[in-house]
């Protein structure tokens, strides 16, 4: 099992289903199969189509071993430009150990894969999906609109690269919730153009936490606006909640962001605003950054920071972050004070901070 290319299979059953002129489903039995890049496209004229997996482990589509069958297609399975799509159970392991094993060793490898990419789709459900060793992110979200994504299981080793959980930019109307992620990258990331998201009951880490950005990679950028994340638990991850922008010119900006209900759990950074960031210090912009971040509500974090500095906010001198609200915070450090480190930051504060509130 899974040694087969099923590819053509696959793509046979979705156009079917696709040129339905009722409700249809593409229904994958039990079993392992092996599927090369794949791109199930629309529009179609069926106005719902559901990808029915089997629960758990017992429908599991495979990469091929070869990780340079991916080659440099950038996605593994593409559903584009499809409205009304359900994706329920089964699971996706893209094989990624041999991908990331090039890229630690600096040798010339593809440019990598997406695992299952959602890109120009609306009204779309993906509930009860497990995502393995994917070969860069796990999920992406592109200019999409109105995706519940509910009940996902996504995993890859805490050491592989960039492997963000789920990628959300340029889309509108995103729900993700009760789901587990455990990945060597973002758990979530939110880029340019995220808009109205609910982000809520996620368990996360290891990872690098749950980020906007990095943003101000580009003079012309889209915004991140009317973000909640809450009621979620970071374990043992590099970052909580954080915000990142390059030390570059931007029209792009972060506004009516809302963090509350969240538990941390030895993590590095518990609350963090870098405005400098430049992953690995090489090439560093050095300039002031151009993204405005406003509004932006911390209320209800507790739990324990992995470093002595558990709130750091390091804002854009040109352009200070204003509107910053923490409200009733706990966090310590290896059962002592923490502390917090402020520039360029504006705000107010109510209830117990802890550790004080450096604005």
């Amino acid at each position: 099992m899974g040694k087969t290319d099923s590819t053509k299979a696959f793509l046979r059953a979705w156009s079917s289903a696709c040129s339905s002129t009722r409700s249809a489903t593409v229904y994958v039995p039990r079993g392992t199969f092996l599927l090369k890049p794949v791109v199930f496209s629309g529009p179609c004229r069926s106005s719902r189509i559901v990808f029915q997996m089997g629960a758990g482990t017992s429908t599991t589509l495979v990469a091929p071993s070869n990780y340079w069958e991916l080659g440099n297609s950038g996605n593994w399975i593409l559903f584009i430009r499809v409205t009304g799509l359900s994706i329920y159970g089964g699971t996706v392991d893209a094989r990624g150990a041999g991908f990331w094993r090039c890229r630690r060793y600096g040798k010339s490898c593809t440019a990598g894969a997406r695992s299952v990419s959602i890109f120009w789709c609306s009204n779309v459900v993906v509930s009860g999906l497990r995502s393995l060793n994917s070969q860069t992110m796990h999920m992406a979200i592109d200019n999409s609109n109105n995706v519940l994504v509910k009940n996902v299981w996504i995993s890859a080793p805490s050491g592989s690269p960039n492997t963000d959980g789920i990628h959300i930019e340029e889309s509108t109307g995103i729900t993700i919730t009760a789901s587990t992620i455990m990945t060597g990258d973002d758990c979530i990331s939110l880029g340019s153009g995220a808009r109205n998201l609910w982000i809520e009951r996620i368990a996360c880490g290891p990872g690098h936490g749950i980020s906007i950005g990095s943003l101000g990679g580009y003079v012309n950028e889209n915004g991140v606006q009317n973000v909640t994340v809450t009621s979620s638990v970071f374990t043992k991850t590099q970052n909580g909640v954080r915000i990142k922008s390059w030390a570059r010119a931007s029209n792009a900006f972060v506004r009516n962001i809302v963090y509350r209900n969240l538990i941390m759990k030895n993590v590095g950074n518990p609350i963090i605003i870098d405005q400098k960031y430049c992953p690995g210090n090489q090439g560093c912009p050095r300039q002031s950054s151009g993204v405005k971040i406003s509004r932006v509500t911390y209320n209800n974090i507790r739990g324990t920071s992995g470093t002595k500095v558990a709130m750091n906010f390091y804002c854009s001198p040109s352009n200070p972050c204003w509107g910053i609200k923490l409200q009733d915070i706990r966090l310590t450090y290896l059962n002592r004070a923490a502390t917090s480190s402020c520039a360029n930051i504006g705000g107010s504060k109510s209830g117990v901070i802890i550790p004080r509130s450096c604005f």
